[in-house]
């Protein structure tokens, strides 16, 4: 597929040429009218030139506005200020003016254009083609026809166009389309794959897991084009705010036109030029255009760094966040058992042992000491006769005697002595033969950014809060850990619920996010201010129901989030602000006869290309 150029659009060379002539049209007119007398006709009829081939189209625009019943837009405004400039005889400025205005909205249409080019070449995720494995050929089909259960090939190079298990190969795939992680990921046969990835070294098969609708980078996409649907509050502000601000204006213009000559000595000459002047400055245009840029580009530059976010408003939201909830397993731990610690004087054989005991169960903690065995290059002995003894552990058979593995129930029913007991992690208790051997202690581990991420959100002045429905010893030890002094345990989805409640509302209401993975997550997610869902490995169901999604399951992406939506909104007062306040200067002036026509028109045009390339910096980058 050919790459997009990234030049001016067609659009952009036909105005830049426009202007081109335009340019040319005037500096000519201007010599010439200084070198000869011309009458005042001659010299109206040779400035059009310049003043038509610049802005015949803003001419059209108005008038067609104004058929539709559109009137007052900034069309309409600057055709009536240009064509009265024309009208009071001032032609030169009249062109110049319109000239001016097209090379403003030359830079606009340039920086809008390079905005969406952007966010939608770090979108172009999701491939043309699947190459299909049918009766033993290949065949190169739309993603769209590809059935769950079908196997389809990737080559180096390719993008990975629907998710699926890795059933042939080995490769390493660069994420940093959906995750926004750098470091490429190495996968093997048996390894989950999503789509959007791209397959950087060798060939994999793989069975397709998801339809294309349902695929990884089809939910991306989706999500990104709903986001625009969701506007800010300051967003809803401004679209108001132009529909007032517009006729207002307007009328103004008209009373500052035809008042003073009948109040005052200044000539209806002098306060026409003024009206017009004030009408030039009266567009809204920095404002129309750079807050809602604003906001799509924070959701762009979050979205190149593996953040989703589905709206302005959520934006808006979590930058006010000051309380962050977190769910604890999957979210802030790994979600899985590991071995922690083992208490016997040879480390060794009670390791072999217990892998012995727990080689055919599927039950985490058994995988997880059967890992770790593994991990270590332990020697594991085949037993025999395994029994699952429910809610106490296996007994089975090795070299003739009876291996136990298992909690202090089990011990203690087979009569074991020796056997002691703390209450941190959770214990598998060895005995062979009669005799006690030792334990392993197995617990959760935290996810590396975790503690990172409890202390950046602290120094950002943000409480960080622990909702569980892990034991209290797991949950506490956890928040112990990673700094955290308000952790809530063994709670069933509806106390996460009941008690986001109480937070929100205690000594005032606060603001709040709540950041989960698992299904059982969703109502609190739907009831916190923001709900952020980890997303790669999460549940459909919390992904659905959250408002921000962390596609890495990297907790430190919740930093990345807020300090995201917090640059946005900054950028955006920042316009409203300075665009706001030069209109009004410029205004006042204006309708005073200080400042003229050229002064209108910067902060008309100059103010809105300011605003709009401030706007733009949020698409940089955040560290996190």
């Amino acid at each position: 597929m050919a790459k997009k150029k990234k030049g001016l659009t067609a659009k952009q060379r036909k105005m830049l040429i426009r202007i081109i002539i335009g340019v040319v049209l005037l500096a000519a007119d201007i010599i010439i009218t200084h070198v000869i007398k011309l009458p005042k006709w001659a010299e109206l009829l040779i400035f059009l030139l310049p003043f038509a081939a610049a802005g015949y189209d803003v001419v059209i625009k108005a008038v067609k506005h104004i058929i539709s019943g559109q009137m007052l837009d900034e069309n309409l405004l600057m055709t009536i200020a240009t064509i009265g400039a024309m009208a009071v005889g001032e032609y030169s400025e009249g062109a110049a003016v319109m000239l001016f205005y097209q090379v403003g909205e030359l830079f606009q249409n340039i920086a809008t254009t390079r905005s969406r080019r952007s966010i939608a070449e770090l979108m172009d995720i999701r491939p043309d083609v699947a190459s299909v494995i049918r009766g033993g050929e290949c065949f190169e089909v739309d993603p769209a026809e590809v059935a769950i259960g079908e196997t389809i090939e990737v080559r180096a190079g390719e993008k990975l166009p629907l998710d699926g298990i890795v059933i042939s190969g080995e490769t390493t795939l660069d994420t940093a389309a959906l995750t926004g992680e750098s470091l490429p990921r190495e996968v093997k046969v048996g390894d989950e794959v999503l789509s959007g990835c791209v397959n950087l070294t060798g060939i994999i098969r793989v069975r397709t897991t998801k339809g294309f609708g349902d695929s990884t980078a089809s939910r991306i996409l989706k999500l990104v084009e709903e986001s625009s649907a969701k506007k800010a509050r300051s967003e809803n502000f401004i679209t108001r705010f132009a529909r007032v601000y517009t006729p207002a204006v307007v009328c103004a213009a008209v009373i500052l036109a035809f008042l003073p000559p009948f109040v005052s000595s200044v000539k209806l000459i002098d306060s026409v030029t003024r009206a017009l002047n004030f009408l030039v400055v009266s567009c809204p245009c920095a404002l129309v255009i750079s807050v809602p840029m604003s906001f799509f580009g924070g959701i762009g530059g979050a979205s190149r760094q593996g953040v989703l976010i589905k709206g302005g408003n959520y934006m808006e939201t979590l930058a006010a966040v000051d309380t962050v909830i977190f769910d604890k397993t999957g979210t802030l731990t790994l979600g899985r058992p590991e071995v922690h610690g083992i208490a016997a004087s040879d480390e060794g054989r009670i390791l072999s042992l217990a892998a012995a005991a727990e080689a055919y169960s599927n039950h985490p903690i058994a995988r997880s000491i059967v890992a770790c065995a593994a991990q270590r290059g332990i020697d594991v002995p085949k037993a025999e006769a395994h029994k699952e003894l429910a809610g106490r552990g296996i007994s089975c058979t090795l070299g003739g005697s009876e291996l136990l593995a298992g909690n202090l129930r089990l011990m203690q029913e087979k009569g074991i002595e020796g056997v002691t007991e703390e209450n941190s992690g959770t214990k598998v208790h060895i005995a062979c033969g009669g005799e006690y051997v030792g334990c392993l202690t197995l617990g959760d581990t935290l996810k590396e950014g975790s503690s990172d991420t409890i202390s950046v959100l602290s120094g950002m002045g943000i409480e960080s809060v622990i909702l569980t429905g892990d034991s209290k010893a797991a949950g506490e030890a956890a928040a112990a850990e990673l700094g955290v002094s308000r952790v809530h345990t063994e709670l069933l989805p509806a106390d996460k619920v009941r008690l986001a409640e109480e937070i929100i509302t205690r000594g005032g209401r606060h603001s709040t996010a709540f950041v989960g993975d698992g299904i059982n997550d969703a109502p609190v997610l739907s009831r916190a201010d923001v709900g952020i869902a980890m997303g790669a490995l999460g549940s459909d169901a919390a992904i659905e129901a959250a408002d921000i999604v962390l596609m890495d399951d990297d907790p430190r992406g919740i930093i990345t989030a807020i300090r995201i939506s917090r640059r946005t909104i900054r950028i955006v007062r920042e316009n409203i602000v300075f665009a706001i306040g030069i209109k009004l200067l410029v205004l006042v002036t204006s309708a005073l006869g200080i400042t003229n026509m050229w002064a209108a028109v910067f902060a008309d045009v100059g103010v809105a290309v300011i605003a709009i390339l401030n706007a733009m910096r949020a698409l940089k980058k955040t560290d996190r």
